[in-house]
Parts: C-alpha cells; sequence; structure tokens
C-alpha cells in the first residue's frame, strides 16, 4: 500500500491507497512545533483506531510546502515505517511541462494537482485550489502548465477581519439565506461566502479568454464543495486531487516497493 501526504500551510492530508483505490484518509492540523515522534504517534494512532497495519505500508510520497517539516516528517516516515519516502520536488519525474519564469517558484501542491487534473479530466484545464491560499492553476490544451493566480484564502481573509473589526463576531462559515443580511453574523457571512464565489467567477472568467479553447474547471481543498454550490464556473469538486495527484507522480517514477 501507498502513503500519500500532502503538507499544507493549514492541514495535512494523508491518504492509503491500495493500487488505485484511496481506501482511508485524514485531514489534521499542520504543526511547525510538532517533532518526528509526535507525528509519528499520531500517525500511527489514526491507523490503529482505523484497523490498518503501518506494517502494510510498501511506500510513502510526501508533497509540502512547509520547508520547516520537510526533515521531521521524513525521520518520521524513516522511524515509524522504516520506509525512504520520495519527497516531491526538483529532480522527480512528473511529466509535467512547466512555462512558469522560474519553474521551482511553483508550489508542489500546484504540480501534484496539474499532474492529477491533466490525468483525470484532459486538458485544457483551469484549477481553483481552497487552501491557506486560493490559487488558479492554467494548463493549456497540450497539457503545458502555463502559470496562474494567487489569492489570500477564505480562512486567512475571515481571520484579518476578525482580528482587526474588534465589535465583529466569530460566525460559522455556512451559506446565508439572503445576501442582504439583517444582522451581523449574516452580513459576515454573506460578504464571506458571495465575495469568494465573485472572486472566483471573476478570475476564472478573466483566465478563460486567454485560452484558444474552453477550458474544464475543477475545484479542490477544504472549502470547495461551500464555494462550488454557487459558482457559475466551476464545473466539477475533486476533494483527493492533491492525493490522487501524488499516486500518479509516484507511479511515474521507478521507485521500488519495499522496506529499507
Amino acid at each position: 500500500m501507498l502513503l500519500a501526504i500532502d503538507v499544507g500551510n493549514t492541514n495535512i492530508m494523508l491518504g492509503v491507497y491500495d493500487g488505485e483505490e484511496l481506501k482511508m484518509c485524514w485531514r489534521i492540523f499542520t504543526d511547525r512545533r510538532k517533532t518526528s515522534d509526535e507525528y509519528g504517534v499520531l500517525i500511527r494512532n489514526l491507523f490503529q483506531q482505523n484497523r490498518l497495519q503501518a506494517e502494510c505500508i510498501d511506500a510513502v510520497i510526501i508533497s509540502s510546502v512547509v520547508p520547516s517539516l520537510h526533515y521531521p516528517l521524513e525521520k518520521m516516515i524513516e522511524k515509524y515505517f522504516n520506509i525512504l519516502p520520495l519527497m516531491v520536488g526538483p529532480g522527480i519525474k512528473t511529466g509535467l511541462n512547466i512555462l512558469y519564469d522560474n519553474p521551482r517558484e511553483v508550489g508542489a501542491d500546484r504540480v501534484v494537482n496539474a499532474v492529477a487534473a491533466i490525468e483525470l479530466y484532459g486538458a485544457p484545464l483551469i484549477i481553483v485550489d481552497f487552501g491557506t491560499a486560493t490559487t488558479f492553476d492554467a494548463i493549456s490544451e497540450k497539457g503545458d502548465y502555463l502559470g496562474g493566480a494567487i489569492a489570500p484564502g477564505i480562512t486567512i481573509s475571515m481571520e484579518a477581519l476578525f482580528q482587526k473589526a474588534a465589535k465583529l463576531p466569530r460566525v460559522e462559515l455556512v451559506r446565508p439565506l439572503k445576501v442582504i443580511g439583517r444582522d451581523a453574523a449574516s452580513c459576515i457571512q454573506s460578504g464571506i461566502i458571495f465575495g469568494f464565489v465573485g472572486q472566483v467567477d471573476g478570475i476564472v472568467k478573466r483566465m478563460v479568454k486567454e485560452f484558444s479553447q474552453k477550458p474544464f474547471i475543477v475545484a479542490t481543498g477544504g472549502l470547495a464543495g461551500l464555494i462550488a454550490k454557487e459558482s457559475e464556473t466551476i464545473e466539477e469538486v475533486n476533494p483527493f486531487l492533491t492525493l490522487e495527484g501524488l499516486r500518479i507522480i509516484y507511479r511515474k517514477n521507478v521507485i521500488p516497493l519495499g522496506k529499507k
């Protein structure tokens, strides 16, 4: 079995694959202060609670946008799974032609998403990822990574609002019944939800104009479903797109399955 780990700035997603089937997945908080042992105990406990044997893991692949966690997680995998993990980065075969001015500036998560989306949906594509930042990635009809856009994520925007506006209450992130709110909570919910829907649709529509043929629009990330319900442009939500990309990239790299 393959353990796929995607390390984001807010959350870490873990998925266990048996061949192409995602058997189990978890989302845990990204804590830069945790040691390799703390992460090891946490992940082993998740396995035990779901009746999965850690010894069944034959391979591990990791993508990360948090450099300070690269070493702790790599050491954790070596110690608790007795495996040398494959880290997504320079030198890894992805099959993706990146036309960025400096390809090294493209985050591992964006590369992984692009690889998955091309295989699952074909090209051209626009991928919207609702993470700590909201990212927009453009894939040409030839399958080339063209670039995209990066905006502050929903959670970051809400935290900034609550921290800077002392009288505004913290609210649950749900769709309000109406756009015109009648109390502070519904006003904030309307501004956040419909504001981000407008942002997404606005950016996507502008990006579409720069394609020679209409791209397919796919969204991923923890809050993708909430925004996609109101969006005019998002055609499909795939919450496991990044994990799928990790599985595909592992397959593209000739790495022997097995213990150290």
